[in-house]
């Protein structure tokens, strides 16, 4: 699907850029030939106006010299038909010749005072003096040889023109498609490892739904309807967390943003993990700088700070000490949440916020989905903050910068 959307994304692209060469080469050609033609046409008034006096084949236009062949003919016309006297020119023999009559036969058969002679390749002007009729040809074969060199030239460029564009274009589609691609990839994996994590929780209901439709009714343990309980309330914990990143990628329930004091959000949640870290072995301590406002919505605040104490506590180093601190900066609030531990590798650490991710990778492991650091940045970019990881030898620390209220 990628390859195609970027295939098509370029043969849009060089559609365009074929259009847009066509019209511009079209215009170039159009304005040349125009232009070339205009020379020509100054060349012919001014040789018919001096009459042959010109002092030579160059003829003097905007201060140029031009080097077009011409020659000028005297027509008078008798009992017989007409008599043709070349009367100057470049051209030298042309006097009572056959070439000559064809040319004048031509000419004479026009109608207008100007005309192309095209088996000759000559471009006339004919003027009426009443007793005779002057006439001054140019020869139109530099003119045409002057388009074609350098419509071959602009031709050249539009060529290697469309090629750079043809390269950049598809260097273009693979940055453009890059997003669509990494979401692809995302919802294919979202999709796997959300089957993955449903699939153990749905045997476990099947395995003791079965063993219970076996067993006597008078007969059947309670532990086993304690297992499906269990289990159906973990899917329904995973169906929720699912559902919450779900409404944040549709932005279905954006965040009411008011004055909230993140102290007292973060002392809530200090106060609600104290007894769960030290049952857990892992001490909790906290430092919370007061009266630290910041525009947010409070639970989705309290959930963020919650994730991250809860993840914390779940993956620091048994006997370690999770820290929760909380300082007031010139414009923003930094809440941090350190807990010691095996350092996380760097490749691992970019994709902690990926979902269904876990550093362990131990996909067996039942005290989590994968979801809350997902959701802990969907929250944060919610409220215009950044959240990032930073691991060293000492343990893990998750910041949070948000904007504090103006």
């Amino acid at each position: 699907m990628i390859r195609k959307l970027r295939l098509k994304f370029v043969a849009v692209c060089m559609a365009m850029v074929t259009a847009v060469l066509a019209a511009v080469c079209g215009a170039i050609f159009a304005a040349l030939e125009n232009n070339v033609e205009e020379l020509s046409r100054q060349v012919l008034h001014r040789v018919i106006q001096e009459e042959g006096r010109l002092p030579g084949p160059g003829v003097e236009i905007g201060g140029d010299t031009v080097l077009l062949p011409y020659f000028t003919v005297s027509l008078w016309r008798n009992r017989e038909g007409y008599t043709a006297y070349v009367t100057s020119g470049t051209y030298s023999g042309l006097e009572d010749t056959q070439e000559l009559a064809a040319i004048l036969e031509d000419c004479l058969g026009q109608e207008g005072p100007e005309g192309v002679v095209r088996g000759y390749r000559l471009r006339f002007l004919r003027r009426d003096n009443g007793l005779f009729q002057r006439l001054a040809f140019v020869d139109m074969s530099m003119e045409q040889a002057m388009l074609r060199e350098m419509m071959g030239s602009y031709l050249g460029i539009a060529l290697a023109a469309f090629l750079l564009l043809l390269a950049v274009s598809v260097l273009l589609a693979r940055w453009a498609t890059r997003p669509a691609e990494r979401a692809w990839r995302q919802q294919r994996q979202f999709l796997s490892d959300a089957s993955h994590e449903l699939k153990t929780p749905l045997t476990v209901i099947l395995s003791n739904a079965e063993l219970l439709e076996a067993q006597p009714l008078t007969e059947r343990p309670a532990r086993w309807a304690d297992n499906i309980l269990s289990e159906a309330r973990q899917m329904k914990a995973l169906v929720e967390e699912m559902l919450t990143l779900a409404r944040a990628d549709d932005l279905a329930q954006p965040p009411v943003l008011e004055a909230v004091s993140l102290s007292d959000a973060a002392e809530d949640c200090a106060l609600a993990f104290e007894a769960v870290a030290f049952e857990a072995g892992k001490p909790l301590t906290y430092s919370i700088a007061p009266d630290v406002f910041v525009l947010g919505d409070r639970e989705r605040l309290r959930r963020l700070v919650s994730i991250l104490l809860d993840n914390a506590i779940k993956y620091g180093a048994p006997g370690g000490t999770v820290e929760l601190a909380l300082q007031k900066t010139e414009r923003q609030a930094r809440l941090s949440v350190f807990n010691p531990g095996e350092p996380i590798p760097a490749e691992q650490l970019s994709r902690l916020f990926e979902r269904f991710y876990r550093a362990d990778s131990s996909r067996g492991e039942q005290s989590g989905f994968g979801l809350g650091l997902p959701i802990a940045a969907v929250i944060a970019e919610e409220h215009k903050g950044t959240l990032r990881a930073e691991s060293g030898a000492e343990g893990t620390r998750f910041l949070f910068f948000l904007p504090l209220k103006k």
